[in-house]
């Protein structure tokens, strides 16, 4: 497990599916996702099955609050397509369960992983994918240390109308300086 301040990252297990669905299906949360269509437990089952298959670098990770005596389960986070030559991956977040928005987990989970990614995987660069109208993910981000690399103009198609993709990563040089 990753622990930090707040929260901790451990592995995703099949009794977490049911939240994941629930999640993924609500319009809110899948607004800023890749997701399109409504999810069923038997796909998100199928997706677990397939994940479970890859490199354990890359599979997702649960994000869990402290409550208490216990943990709960608010989202998932991961590293993905990782490349081992270039010393590099994408990273992927949501927190599913909207009553712990705007409150800082986010930014916990993406700085735990980023320590993770540089510090355990040696890997070089870390980048993601976020839509420009997700103003509070990217706010989060960008106080990891993510700056903009790049646009995919009107890359995303939503609500009636086209949007930019915005492309934002973070070097293991940035990440260090960060750090001090």
């Amino acid at each position: 497990m990753i622990y930090g301040e707040r929260i901790r990252l451990r592995a995703i297990e099949r009794r977490d599916l049911p939240f994941f669905v629930q999640w993924l299906n609500d319009p809110e949360v899948y607004r800023t996702l890749y997701v399109r269509f409504p999810l069923s437990l038997e796909e998100e089952e199928k997706w677990f099955a397939e994940v479970m298959q890859t490199h354990p670098a890359e599979r997702p990770l649960a994000i869990e609050v402290r409550e208490e005596s216990d943990w709960k389960l608010i989202g998932n986070c991961r590293l993905f397509k990782i490349d081992w030559i270039n010393a590099s991956a994408e990273l992927g977040i949501f927190i599913g369960d909207k009553s712990y928005w705007n409150q800082g987990y986010g930014s916990e989970a993406v700085f735990l992983l980023c320590r993770h990614a540089f510090e355990t995987l040696n890997l070089h660069r870390v980048y993601l994918h976020v839509y420009e109208f997700n103003r509070r993910a990217i706010r989060a981000y960008e106080k990891c240390g993510f700056v903009l690399e790049g646009r995919l103009r009107q890359a995303r198609y939503s609500e009636g109308k086209y949007h930019d993709v915005l492309i934002l990563s973070i070097l293991r040089p940035e990440w260090e300086q960060r750090r001090k």
